[in-house]
Order: C-alpha cells, then structure tokens, then sequence
C-alpha cells in the first residue's frame, strides 16, 4: 500500500513474462497481428508484457495484406512468427 495525499492507495506490480506464446488469426512478416474471437483477450497484452513473443497464425500474408486498422499488435512486441495450417487443410 501506498499512502497519495492522505489516502492508502493498493498498488499491484505490471505483469511480466520471459516468453508469451499466443494464437492469432494472421500476420505478415513484420510480425503485425489480426485476431480472431476471444484470442483478442490475453494476446495483445501478454505480448507487449513478454520479452520474447511466439506467435502461431494460421496465415501469413503478404506486406500490406493486413488492413492497419485491424492490427491489434504491432510487429514490434513480436519476435517469431510460425505459420501452421488450419485443421484439414492440406
């Protein structure tokens, strides 16, 4: 606790991670990230809270293939990027 002009305040430290693994819907090469559903909830923050990102998409597109105003992360929170296909897909 924290005493701020005259009140006690309850303080908690910033999350922090070595290394976050996240989902995301698709990526390009610089690392910038679009989501799907729910995978929007703990990804973005885990990636800009980790030193090192690991992020499986399940497509990878071409620079400029992602429309900027859904990037939720900048490729700059992301280290590696590993493209897997979706299930049945060949």
């Amino acid at each position: 606790m924290k005493l701020i002009d005259g009140v006690h305040q309850v303080f908690e430290k910033a999350i922090k991670a070595d290394v976050a693994l996240i989902k995301a819907q698709s990526a390009d090469r610089y690392g910038n990230l679009t989501y799907h559903g729910t995978a929007r909830n703990y990804g973005p923050v885990m990636a800009t809270a980790a030193a090192c990102t690991i992020v499986q998409v399940s497509e990878l597109v071409d620079l400029g293939g992602l429309n900027p105003e859904h990037v939720v992360t900048p490729g700059v929170y992301v280290q590696k990027v590993v493209c897997v296909h979706p299930q049945g897909a060949l």
